[in-house]
């Protein structure tokens, strides 16, 4: 059966790292997978939820910053090393790595792990954005395939633990919120 499994994690990842691969998607995905590219958009995203987003805004920037330290540590240091499965640019003789073979081991895929936690756990705070926020969490996963570092099994490996713990930290973001409302309310209250 995993043989089965993995003959279609095989057959997805050379469509895309092979049938798809072309010089403007080469260029696109290398940028777009890069997490130095992004931290501008982020400091500002997050420097507007603090600063005009009233309680809630300030709550979820605590909460995401937490949320990654956690995800990010928990896939590199604790799953990946438990399953230890060898990067595809490393385990295949033929794949296309526009950026190179770097990194430990592949499975779960960190960026999906990450961006699925940010996005699940920002739909949860403001889910007017949900188009935006997995549209770019998809890219960023099939950026890793498309590059040759991960299995698609990696990014859904890492997209469902992503989801997971973007749902639990949502949770308790949402829970905070509603304490701090309340308690708010009560002072309020007394203070009248």
């Amino acid at each position: 059966m995993s043989d089965f499994f993995y003959s279609i994690d095989l057959i997805i990842f050379y469509f895309f790292n092979h049938t798809l691969s072309i010089g403007f998607l080469d260029r696109f995905f290398s940028i777009f997978t890069n997490v130095n590219n992004w931290y501008i958009a982020y400091i500002i995203l997050l420097g507007i939820a603090f600063t005009k987003g009233g309680t809630r805004g300030k709550i979820a920037v605590g909460f995401i910053i937490l949320l990654i330290l956690v995800t990010d540590q928990i896939g590199h240091k604790v799953i990946k090393e438990i399953f230890q499965r060898i990067r595809p640019c490393n385990a295949l003789s033929d794949v296309i790595t526009p950026l190179g073979c770097n990194g430990t081991y592949s499975f779960p895929s960190n960026h999906a792990l990450n961006n699925f936690a940010a996005a699940t756990f920002f739909y949860r705070l403001y889910p007017k954005l949900k188009w935006v926020l997995f549209v770019t969490a998809s890219l960023v996963a099939i950026s890793r395939v498309y590059l040759g570092l991960h299995y698609p099994s990696d990014i859904v490996g890492g997209a469902i633990i992503g989801f997971a713990f973007g749902s639990i930290f949502s949770t308790a973001a949402i829970f905070v919120e509603k304490y701090f409302t309340e308690k708010k309310l009560l002072t309020r209250e007394k203070n009248e």
